[in-house]
């Protein structure tokens, strides 16, 4: 009847969204999706922000500059430089959520057909954005040290892709869904690679602050710097989502000034600017040193809830669960051993109240039927001690 454009004719929407309609379920304990806890919303320190945002009516009622406001622009800044990345207000781009930038960048820069690597398993919202963009794209393997840097360049060396590749993504630091973490020496050589092949690296840190145990690693952004040649091949988006609330809708890009120059008309087309509003309450939120002050309780507490579950899955299911343990983010890998498939022990969990998001979810080709992902951010420590149990006994009746 309409004649829909050709990625729109049959779209598919988001494979974990699509589970949110068992949250209504009575009772239901939810390893889904990505959510932060709610009951660690800084709700004081927003409150404060957003009363002491509103006495600036003009500033938050009105209409703002597409890149975002200078008051927050230099508070990502100096965010950024706190992180190890020296950056400036002029450098930034303020995105709807850093999954705003990611489809502004693809509007400019990657056509139908273009070749984008992708880490697999990878953030499903990214393979879903490349699909409706008409992307070709080739998925690189993964372990515990993160993106196997070494098969991307056998790849690249082979000379077999179609096309020179355009750009990589990779989230380098507690990846969504691995909870990986690449390892200094893949970081270095990543980006050599992408100097030598002139791609675009893409780096997506949501999670880098919601670091558990040992020293931080330096972003790739950061890294750059070092790494002669490579430093214009780096595009980095964060976002406050994960450490200080999503609903605030704040997310950030740091690129090359020609980039940059080119996703700022591409969000003049979408939605004008932001949020003025709500880029105005992060603004004070950060320039009172709030986040500083509470985010060491939020990474307290994940860091609880991570070895709860982690913990629970060894004592009650590690003759059938293999699992990654990560250092920080909000995420635990798992596997189904005996070649069980998780979607068939989904139906089974969810039956038992209690849900997770099966693997393949997160695979382009290739798909491994026996992984699964579990988010440990959300429930307490009670309600995860719970939901192990009961796939356990979900486990019995696949």
């Amino acid at each position: 009847m309409f004649a829909f454009t050709p990625a729109f004719e049959a779209p598919t929407g988001s494979p974990i969204r699509e589970l949110f309609k068992y949250l209504a379920q009575p009772g239901m304990i939810s390893f889904a999706g990505g959510y932060p806890a709610g009951d660690l919303f800084d709700r004081e320190g927003l409150d404060t922000a957003a009363s002491r945002a509103s006495q600036q009516t003009t500033l938050c009622l009105q209409y703002g500059p597409t890149d975002g406001l200078p008051v927050l622009k230099e508070q990502l800044a100096s965010l950024m430089t706190r992180r190890g990345t020296p950056c400036a207000p002029q450098d930034l781009l303020v995105t709807t959520g850093s999954q705003q930038g990611f489809d502004l960048l693809l509007r400019v820069m990657v056509a139908p057909g273009d070749v984008v690597l992708v880490e697999q398993p990878a953030y499903p919202a990214t393979l879903q954005a490349l699909k409706l963009q008409e992307a070709d794209v080739v998925t690189v393997p993964v372990d515990h040290d993160g993106l196997d840097v070494a098969a991307l360049a056998a790849l690249l060396e082979a000379g077999t892709l179609r096309r020179a590749p355009k750009l990589l993504y990779t989230v380098p630091t507690f990846a969504n869904p691995t909870g990986a973490t690449l390892s200094l020496e893949r970081r270095t050589a990543l980006l050599k690679l992408a100097a030598r092949y002139r791609f675009l690296i893409v780096e997506d840190d949501p999670y880098g602050d919601l670091r558990f145990s040992g020293a931080a690693l330096p972003s790739l952004l950061a890294l750059s710097a070092q790494v002669p040649g490579s430093r214009d091949w780096v595009i980095h988006f964060s976002s406050l989502s994960k450490i200080v609330a999503p609903g605030l809708r704040v997310g950030w890009m740091i690129a090359h000034a020609e980039i940059l120059r080119r996703c700022v008309v591409a969000k003049q087309t979408v939605d004008l600017c932001s949020s003025p509003w709500t880029q105005a309450i992060a603004a004070d939120y950060l320039a009172q040193g709030a986040l500083e002050r509470h985010l060491p309780r939020i990474v307290e507490a994940y860091a609880v809830k991570c070895r709860t579950l982690c913990d629970a899955l060894d004592a009650h299911l590690s003759e059938h669960i293999a699992l990654h343990r990560p250092v920080g983010g909000m995420f635990v890998w798992a596997r189904l051993k005996g070649g069980q498939n998780a979607t068939d022990y989904l139906h089974a969990c969810i039956e038992r109240n209690v849900m997770f998001v099966p693997g393949v979810a997160f695979y382009k080709d290739n798909i491994d039927q026996a992984a699964l992902r579990l988010s440990f951010a959300a429930p307490g420590v009670t309600d995860i001690e719970t939901g192990v149990q009961r796939m356990k006994q979900a486990l019995y009746r696949v």
